[in-house]
C-alpha cells in the first residue's frame, strides 16, 4: 500500500514537472531573427495601428503618448487592469531590452519569464513583422515617462495561475492568417485587420476555455462587460461600403448619422492617425471576408 502510494506520488510529480516543462514560456532568438534597426517615424503608424494608447493610457485621459495604464477589462474569468507600458524605468518598461519587448509581443512571456495573460493580445500581435516590432520599440523610446504604479489583475483561482496559460497557449496560440489574400491590398488590410488592430479579440465569440471561435469569425461576440453585444463586421452583418467604413474609421461617424461610443471611440482615435490608404485596405479586407 506504502508503496503503492509512493509510485503513484513520483508519477504524478514527474507528470506534473513534465506538463510544467512542456508548457513553459517561451522566449525569441533574436540572434537568429536578425531584427532590423527600428525607425520611430514608422513606429508611431504601428502604435496607433495596434491601438496600444486605447487600452493602456489612463481612464479617461486626454493623453494616450502618456501610456500610464490602469483601465479594467471585465472578462469571465476576472478583472485585467492595463499596466503601465511608458518608458519609465521603475514603473514602466524603461529598463527592457528590444529582446524582452519581443518576448512580450510575440510570445507572450514577461522578461522574469512568466506568462502574460492574453487580455494583453499577443496571439494577434504574433503576426506583426519583426520591422514593425522594431519601428514600434523606437517609438516607445520616445513616450513620456509615468510614474503611476501598475495594479494587480483581480482573478480568482484558478484564473490566476500563471502556469496554465502554457497549455492554453499551446491550444490557441501561434495561428497564422485566416487565408491566402486576393490582392495586395486585401493583404495590407488582413494585416491591419488581424494583427496590429487584433479586431478579432473583441468581434469573435470564444470558447469556454477562453479562445477564439474562429468558426464564427469577426461575426459579432457578447460584450465582456456584460451590457449588449459587440458586433459582427462581416458583409452578411456589416451592410455599409467600404466607403462608409473607411469613413467611420476616419471619424467614428456612421452612415445612419450615429456615432461610435464606448471603447471603439478610443480605437476610432488611433486609426484615424493611419494614412488613408491603410482604413481603405481595412474596409476593403472587411468587404471581401
Amino acid at each position: 500500500m506504502l508503496r503503492g502510494l509512493i509510485f503513484l506520488s513520483t508519477l504524478g510529480a514527474l507528470a506534473l514537472g513534465a506538463a510544467l516543462w512542456f508548457t513553459r514560456p517561451e522566449r525569441v532568438d533574436l540572434a537568429s531573427l536578425a531584427l532590423p534597426e527600428g525607425d520611430a517615424a514608422r513606429g508611431e503608424t504601428v502604435f496607433w495601428a495596434a491601438g496600444c494608447a486605447s487600452c493602456h493610457k489612463a481612464n479617461g485621459s486626454d493623453t494616450p503618448l502618456v501610456l500610464a495604464g490602469g483601465q479594467r477589462f471585465a472578462s469571465d474569468f476576472g478583472t485585467f487592469l492595463a499596466p503601465n507600458i511608458s518608458p519609465d524605468p521603475i514603473h514602466g518598461i524603461g529598463e527592457w531590452t528590444v529582446e524582452d519587448f519581443a518576448n512580450a509581443v510575440w510570445k507572450g512571456t514577461s522578461p522574469e519569464g512568466r506568462h502574460y495573460y492574453p487580455a494583453f493580445p499577443y496571439t494577434s500581435y504574433a503576426r506583426m513583422s519583426p520591422g514593425d516590432l522594431a519601428d514600434l520599440w523606437a517609438f516607445f523610446q520616445t513616450l513620456p515617462h509615468s510614474d503611476s504604479p501598475s495594479l494587480p489583475h483581480e482573478l480568482g483561482f484558478p484564473f490566476n495561475i500563471r502556469a496554465s496559460l502554457g497549455g492554453w497557449k499551446i491550444l490557441f496560440a501561434g495561428v497564422g492568417f485566416t487565408g491566402p489574400a486576393p490582392s495586395p491590398q486585401i493583404e495590407r488590410g488582413r494585416y491591419l485587420v488581424e494583427a496590429l488592430g487584433h479586431c478579432a479579440e473583441c468581434h469573435t465569440g470564444r470558447n469556454l476555455l477562453g479562445g477564439l471561435d474562429r468558426a464564427n469569425w469577426l461575426k459579432g461576440a457578447p460584450n465582456p462587460s456584460g451590457q449588449g453585444r459587440i458586433p459582427g463586421i462581416t458583409p452578411a452583418q456589416l451592410k455599409w461600403s467600404e466607403t462608409d467604413i473607411a469613413y467611420y474609421l476616419e471619424t467614428g461617424f456612421t452612415p445612419d448619422f450615429d456615432s461610435a461610443g464606448g471603447k471603439m471611440a478610443d480605437v476610432i482615435s488611433g486609426l484615424s492617425q493611419l494614412p488613408p490608404e491603410d482604413r481603405a485596405a481595412i474596409a476593403a479586407y472587411l468587404k471581401a471576408l
